[in-house]
């Protein structure tokens, strides 16, 4: 798969959800003078291996905040079902995001330059989204990759990031983390979870995620009202209600 020659505009995508590491690699880029005229957020299944899962469809909200289009693929798109392993499931799902750039690329003048991703430390993710800008020849940037966690979150929360936990899945954190703000205090109880059971701070292992409801990208907040839900071991929020408030 070939993108368009000759490449003359300055089009970055930022791969999005909505999360802590995927809003701070836009805040970046914007920072950069990267010129992101496209969000791509992808609503997976439950089971994905490769993205973001819970609340994916508040990223309509924050694009429209953040002034920026975004383009969504659904979990329809997907075929992962026969899958034989974790590899090979991560290999289907990046699939139509690689089939949405390239078409994405097809209408923009100089086409795409490249794409902002927010891994931290995750090489299963990064080599299949390194790869996928290999064959689309277009650039990658990640500037969380293998930063020290606990300087990031301290970064993002200075910066003015407003972030919520909207899902956990690890020992020591129970339900009284749901909806959750992490700041400051909540990363000092991070670090002592990271010493005592290995809770990354960051929750780059699934331990849990994040939803970014203001931040200096953002012209309006975004403003939830949601309920819980517990299964034993692990738990999300469940958003009833979701609208942008003013600053």
């Amino acid at each position: 798969m070939k993108l368009s020659d000759n490449k003359q505009s300055d089009h970055w995508v930022s791969l999005f959800s909505g999360g802590k590491d995927s809003s701070w690699a836009l805040y970046r880029a914007l920072g950069d003078d990267r010129d992101v005229t496209h969000l791509l957020t992808v609503h997976p299944s439950e089971d994905s291996y490769m993205y973001h899962v819970p609340e994916t469809g508040l990223a309509q909200l924050a694009a429209e905040s953040a002034g920026i289009e975004l383009i969504e693929i659904d979990p329809d798109d997907f075929d992962a079902s026969s899958a034989v392993n974790a590899s090979t499931q991560g290999d289907r799902e990046l699939e139509p995001l690689e089939n949405a750039l390239a078409e994405l690329d097809e209408t923009l003048t100089g086409g795409i330059t490249g794409v902002t991703a927010g891994a931290v430390e995750s090489e299963f993710q990064t080599s299949r989204i390194r790869g996928m800008c290999d064959r689309l020849d277009i650039e990658l940037f990640a500037p969380l990759w293998q930063r020290d966690p606990m300087t990031l979150g301290k970064n993002m929360i200075a910066a003015g990031f407003e972030i919520i936990i909207v899902q956990v899945a690890a020992r020591g954190l129970d339900s009284s983390w749901l909806g959750r703000t992490l700041d400051t205090k909540t990363l000092s109880e991070l670090a002592t979870l990271n010493d005592r059971y290995g809770v990354h701070v960051l929750g780059e292992g699934g331990e849990f995620e994040t939803f970014v409801t203001d931040g200096p990208h953002l012209s309006r907040p975004i403003e939830i009202e949601y309920t819980t839900t517990w299964k034993g071991t692990h738990g999300y929020i469940d958003v009833t209600n979701a609208t942008l408030g003013s600053k």
